[in-house]
């Protein structure tokens, strides 16, 4: 007779995003880790059930989906199913570009982190990251995180934006302008511009009411409008504004416009 318990399932995949070396969803109704270790941070949300699991010999659990759970490099640790239904869980693989290795002592005291706003900010990333071609909002939702972690970690305080906003908003909004076909990444622009990520993405909001990535969608949807009136292809204008292809296009442009691209093209006089 077969059994009714649900069966295990698993997703896996590398992320074209800086810092993130693995993504992992997975469901185990009767999984038990053996004792190991990784290189990197394991940063992980549980959206259903129980897992007990044991760090540098002392035993933790985490039910629910309130907690985030950090589990630190080189680090010995192992993981179980508590109840028969048993878990579902994401995974971020972190490398050092995000947590450096120095801050895991720190982590290993308190693997499970009870802050709402951390967890809601990785839920967004998952999000994001199943749609691989926004980039630049994964790295912002990125960048939020690693800041947020920090502050467990190191009692680092993000600095709120001062008299320099509106001018660094200014010239991000003029390097976004200046890069909507080929878009750009937030390292870079941070780079460029000599800021950090975050405190950039504050700046830009507070000087013009919506994050960066938001910005640049807005621009290429323009753009798009622009193009398809004209009479070209959508899968031509997708790629033409900065697009990954024609689903990456219908989506932003269904959000933004309330209809596909298609439709809208028929509307023509």
């Amino acid at each position: 007779m077969a059994s009714d318990r649900p069966r295990t399932s698993i997703n896996a995949w590398r992320p074209p995003v800086t810092g993130i070396a693995e993504v992992f969803h997975a469901h185990f109704t009767d999984h038990a880790y053996p004792a190991h270790t990784h290189d990197t941070w394991d940063l992980m949300i549980l959206d259903d059930g129980s897992v007990d699991f044991a760090l540098d010999r002392r035993r933790h659990e985490a039910t629910g989906n309130t907690g985030v759970l950090l589990l630190p490099p080189g680090v010995p640790h192992d993981g179980r199913t508590v109840t028969a239904s048993g878990f579902r869980k994401r995974n971020l693989y972190l490398n050092d570009s995000v947590l450096p290795q120095h801050l895991a002592g720190r982590a290993v005291d308190t693997p499970v982190l009870s802050d709402g706003l951390l967890r809601c900010r990785i839920d967004q990333l998952h999000t994001v990251l199943a749609q691989a071609e926004d980039r630049f909002e994964a790295e912002s939702r990125l960048s939020f995180i690693r800041e947020r972690l920090h502050v467990h970690l190191a009692a680092l305080r993000p600095r709120a934006p001062g008299r320099e906003a509106n001018r660094l908003a200014a010239e991000l909004r003029q390097l976004l302008d200046s890069r909507i076909h080929p878009g750009l990444s937030l390292h870079e622009a941070a780079a460029t511009l000599h800021a950090h990520p975050t405190h950039l993405i504050r700046c830009f909001k507070q000087t013009y009411g919506l994050p960066p990535h938001a910005y640049l969608t807005g621009k290429r949807i323009d753009e798009a409008r622009r193009l398809l009136l004209d009479g070209d292809r959508a899968a031509k204008v997708a790629t033409a504004v900065g697009f990954h292809d024609q689903a990456h296009l219908n989506r932003h442009f269904t959000r933004h416009v309330g209809t596909t691209p298609a439709r809208y093209q028929r509307t023509r006089a």
